[in-house]
């Protein structure tokens, strides 16, 4: 039997999994895919740290990605693990607010640090004399920090209000983990005026750098079909066509979700656009970066050479 046992202070967490074999399956599924991520993602950092060919502005960029996916993944999974494993979902209002602040911090840092990744790329190919200088590491350093930084401070805004309107008697959250426009549906006022900053907040913070990062690509694309060398012009496509994918496997999801009127959307939509930027986007980044970068894999067996040397 699992157990529903709440304070009046504690949420619901309905969960992703369904009580049958198909929910079992999807728990093994998505502990794969969080294994998955861990191993990539740690070992991009670990690879990037160890190997002196990759310590350029574009990398340096990357192993934040990796950090960020990191702990993006661990902020969701565990708890929604360890619900289906144990029968008890409940969540106190703290920890709801604690896992949607930090849910929300790395969503908007992840989406500005793409950002930075487009113009780190725009730059190497449109402007590579000017490249050392318009991305030194002051300026990469500079990008983080602000990614971090309006992060924080947006999810601290949205959190806030979280924690501070009036539940009705129901504190059963219809998703997999603490989402704000989810915990609206079970407010005892009229939330239209924050649903309104959302829209505001995700134009600005989503919708504004995809359009940074279209117009960078359209600007990139140009110039690929323009350079001379058929080596350098393959590399250049194949760098800005994986991170185009990233961009897209991440922010159409997350801005159809926050962007589309809640009245048009069911919970199960929801959340299976969320798994896709909660779940499987911090999976497949590793990947999508490893098979199609050779730099990454040249990089990946001078490592494992290194090693083995060691070892003998």
């Amino acid at each position: 039997m699992e157990n529903y046992n709440q304070t009046l202070t504690d949420f619901l967490l309905l969960g992703l999994f369904p009580p049958s074999s198909i929910g079992l399956f999807l728990f093994i599924l998505i502990a794969l895919i969080f294994l998955m991520a861990l191993f990539g993602n740690l070992s991009m950092i670990i690879l990037i740290l160890l190997d002196t060919h990759l310590h350029t502005p574009m990398y340096f960029l990357l192993s934040q990605l990796s950090l960020m996916d990191l702990n993006y993944i661990s902020t969701i999974v565990p708890k929604m693990a360890s619900n289906y494993l144990f029968g008890n979902k409940s969540i106190s209002l703290i920890g709801c607010g604690v896992q949607s602040f930090f849910f929300l911090t790395l969503a908007v840092a992840e989406a500005l640090l793409l950002t930075s990744m487009a113009y780190d790329r725009y730059v190497a190919i449109c402007f590579p004399l000017h490249y050392p200088i318009r991305m030194n590491k002051k300026v990469c350093v500079l990008m983080i920090m602000g990614s971090w930084t309006i992060g924080s401070i947006n999810s601290c805004a949205h959190t806030i209000y979280a924690l501070h309107i009036p539940y009705c008697q129901s504190r059963a959250i219809n998703h997999f983990f603490c989402d704000v426009p989810a915990m609206l549906t079970l407010a005892c006022m009229d939330t239209w005026v924050y649903e309104y900053t959302v829209f505001v907040s995700t134009t600005l913070l989503i919708v504004f750098p995809f359009i940074g990062i279209a117009c960078s690509y359209g600007r990139v694309l140009f110039a690929i079909c323009h350079m001379q060398s058929t080596e350098g012009r393959k590399k250049a496509y194949s760098t800005c066509s994986t991170h185009l994918t990233v961009v897209t496997f991440y922010y159409a999801p997350f801005a159809y979700t926050y962007l589309h009127p809640r009245s048009l959307r069911s919970p199960t939509e929801d959340k299976v656009l969320a798994v896709f930027y909660t779940i499987l986007t911090p999976m497949l980044n590793p990947i999508i970066y490893t098979l199609r970068n050779k730099e990454v894999i040249g990089a990946l067996r001078r490592v494992i050479q290194k090693l083995c040397s060691v070892k003998m």
